[in-house]
């Protein structure tokens, strides 16, 4: 098992509930995204031991699943202080093709709401790209758009394609593909950093775009027993695998097929003997068991049977 260190993001609709929730510190400066586990090289994990995930898994690529290859995933958490853009990711093939990376379907585990806070998951009802695009030269996209309230402890699944937004007031676990291609269609007029207004990529996202109404293919399950705790199912695609473990004793798994991220949202204990607290991540190498032991709640991400799509 190797503790990782996180890479901290300062966008401009970040806040501070990084640094209160799970002591994160950027210098004093407003903290957005911090990538907990990450091989990507717009932001590459760090190793308690020294040197990078990315390093590491170059040396040890069947640490990722059997047949060797990449680490499929990216695992962050989000502070929303303000809504995210109106935004859409593309699919493997359209990424590849124009972005040279991979494309983006990804989880959002809600860790902290505040009253009235939302997101935004596809359309409310079917559009048509003529009337989508008039929409967003109006600036009233938001009127077509599925809103959400969300709660602690939600789970949504956004599949490449759909269009969608983070409300403000939103912490947010984020498990992805290993990518980080973003395709904006709309953020409120709002200036970046510079001072000019954030650059748009309407064309690439009309491409891409799923106009049909919104249907949740999350798959969330009920929590059921096991020792050391409960466990739930978050969600499940050809890309990754999540879990909500509520810690409440001593948990032990081995994991044959595929790596195992695992993600403290809060509480405390130890990990093969290693003391966490909420914020900590670990990643455990393909065919190593591990041991969790103490009163928390996690996220284990994995890609069962990842022998067989892992290579890229």
């Amino acid at each position: 098992m190797i503790q990782l260190i996180p890479v901290l993001k300062d966008y401009i609709w970040g806040g501070y509930k990084l640094k209160k929730l799970f002591g994160r510190d950027n210098g004093g400066n407003k903290i957005s995204e911090s990538w907990e586990v990450s091989v990507h090289p717009d932001g590459q994990s760090g190793l308690k031991t020294g040197g990078t995930l990315a390093q590491y898994l170059r040396e040890h690529p069947k640490a990722v699943c059997r047949a060797g290859g990449e680490l499929p995933v990216l695992v962050k958490f989000i502070d929303a202080a303000q809504n995210l853009s109106v935004q859409v990711h593309p699919n493997d093939e359209y990424a590849r093709r124009y972005e040279n990376d991979n494309g983006k379907t990804e989880m959002w585990y809600i860790v902290q709401a505040d009253e009235g806070a939302g997101i935004y998951c596809g359309f409310r009802k079917a559009v048509d790209k003529e009337t989508f695009l008039q929409k967003v030269k109006d600036g009233t996209v938001e009127e077509c758009l599925n809103f959400i309230p969300v709660h602690a402890g939600e789970c949504y699944r956004i599949d490449a394609g759909t269009v969608h937004a983070i409300g403000k007031g939103c912490v947010i676990c984020e498990i992805q593909q290993s990518s980080n291609v973003t395709y904006r269609v709309y953020d409120y007029n709002r200036l970046g950093a510079d001072g000019k207004p954030r650059q748009l990529h309407v064309e690439k996202a009309a491409d891409v775009i799923d106009f049909s109404v919104f249907q949740d293919r999350t798959g969330s399950g009920s929590p059921l027993p096991c020792a050391g705790g409960t466990v739930r199912l978050l969600t499940e695609c050809r890309y990754f695998r999540c879990r909500e473990l509520v810690l409440k004793g001593k948990f032990e798994e081995r994991n044959d097929g595929s790596f195992t991220a695992i993600t403290v949202l809060s509480g405390s204990g130890k990990a093969d003997g290693t003391a966490f607290g909420a914020g900590d991540s670990f990643f455990v190498p393909c065919g190593e068991s591990f041991t969790l032991d103490g009163d928390a709640k996690i996220i284990l991400t994995d890609r069962p049977e990842s022998a067989a799509v892992c290579p890229r």
